[in-house]
């Protein structure tokens, strides 16, 4: 039943990602709206895992059908990888190393934000 409920979340979450990339300005140089999806992403899936699955004691099938369905199926490695290579096919080779490191070490500063909120409210 698991497996329902991963799908239903991934759907949420693939309609999530749509419309918030509609919602977020694009040219045809760079994607903005993939790095800002997989940035907020990273955020969100590290404050969900930090915050509130600990905190409330959420069961591993929840975290995993919000985790895996709903903010998996929001960010998109292969989106990235795809774009990365058309930006190099197109020439901007600059553009598509600038969109690589802020996505890695952007994605990870996310990450890292999102646990830090969680331990400074702790500590609070």
């Amino acid at each position: 039943m698991i497996y329902f409920w991963v799908g239903l979340a991934g759907m949420l979450g693939a309609i999530l990602r749509y419309l918030v990339g509609i919602m977020i300005f694009t040219d045809n140089t760079f994607p903005y709206s993939t790095l800002i999806i997989n940035l907020i992403g990273s955020f969100l899936l590290a404050w969900l895992s930090a915050n509130i699955f600990k905190r409330l004691s959420i069961s591993p099938e929840i975290a995993t059908i919000v985790g895996t369905g709903l903010v998996g199926a929001f960010t998109t490695f292969s989106t990235l990888s795809v774009e990365t290579v058309q930006l190099f096919q197109n020439g901007h080779t600059l553009l598509g190393i600038v969109y690589v490191t802020i996505s890695i070490f952007g994605g990870l500063g996310m990450c890292r934000l999102g646990f830090n909120m969680i331990q400074e409210a702790q500590e609070s």
